[in-house]
């Protein structure tokens, strides 16, 4: 039985030596032209041991791109032992900031066939360098918060704040004026289908409580307060240390007849027998 191999992924074996390790003290296999040692992976395989053994030594290409997302094989890619021998790679794996190849995995305006008058140049520039922001930044804190449930970290959040992503999420306004965006686009050219492309990479961290942790809460209440406070010096204090990502806000309304129509709240105060509460 062939030994465990270090984990050399630019070693070259041949498809007869993968072919050997086929059992549950040496389990290898194939995918996309690489080989994959899965022997501690068996008792682990959330689908069953029984599977892996069905296709051990062999090609399995296919059987694992039936099933399974090629960011499944990116995150167990420790498990690569090397690549067979005169063979190369014919999955394309996506760069930080790499559009989707995938039929219509992408916005309209974002397919070269299509073309839309409501996206320009700067639309295209944040949408490129926000992308790349969020695949290097966000996606790999969202996924590891999803499973801890811890909350978002301080230095995500400086990133965002320094990079002015925590003010893009207010929308377009004089809080982005003078401040210049991911992509060189200027805040005061930062409008609605900014705003969307905004929106859109952000869920890409495809981490729905992370989404919702990740200043959700800010996005109404520092709103709430540019548009009713009344003291111009607290609100713009108030609005840099939101924006800076030195203080987190949110808002909590107590509702007593649910629904989210604030301005039609119902409530009945009573005294208190004494009267005096």
């Amino acid at each position: 039985m062939a030994q465990k191999d270090s984990q050399d992924t630019t070693k070259r074996l041949t498809r007869d030596e993968v072919a050997k390790n086929n059992t549950e003290d040496s389990l290898w296999m194939i995918i996309d032209h690489k080989v994959y040692d899965l022997t501690d992976f068996i008792d682990a395989h959330p689908g069953g041991n029984v599977v892996l053994q069905q296709v051990a030594g062999q090609d399995a290409t296919t059987a694992f791109y039936n099933l399974h997302r090629h960011e499944v094989l990116q995150k167990y890619s420790n498990l690569c032992i090397g690549t067979i021998e005169g063979e190369k790679s014919e999955v394309i794996e996506p760069h930080p900031g790499a559009l989707s190849q995938v039929p219509y995995g992408e916005p309209l305006w974002l397919t070269p066939v299509f073309k839309s008058p409501y996206y320009n140049e700067s639309h295209r520039s944040l949408r490129k360098a926000l992308r790349e922001f969020v695949d290097e930044h966000v996606y790999p804190e969202a996924q590891e918060k999803e499973r801890d449930g811890t909350y978002i970290s301080q230095e995500l959040v400086d990133k965002m704040a320094a990079n002015n992503l925590v003010a893009m999420r207010l929308g377009p306004g004089k809080h982005l004026h003078g401040r210049k965006l991911l992509g060189g686009v200027k805040g005061e050219e930062f409008d609605y289908f900014h705003d969307l492309i905004v929106a859109q990479e952000l869920a890409r961290a495809n981490a729905r409580g992370f989404q919702d942790g990740n200043l959700a809460g800010m996005m109404i209440s520092l709103t709430a307060v540019r548009q009713w406070l009344n003291n111009d010096e607290l609100k713009e204090k108030v609005t840099q240390e939101c924006l800076s990502g030195k203080k987190f806000m949110c808002l909590a309304i107590t509702e007593a007849f649910a629904g989210s129509d604030v301005a039609g709240l119902r409530t009945t105060a009573e005294k208190t027998p004494d009267g005096k509460h």
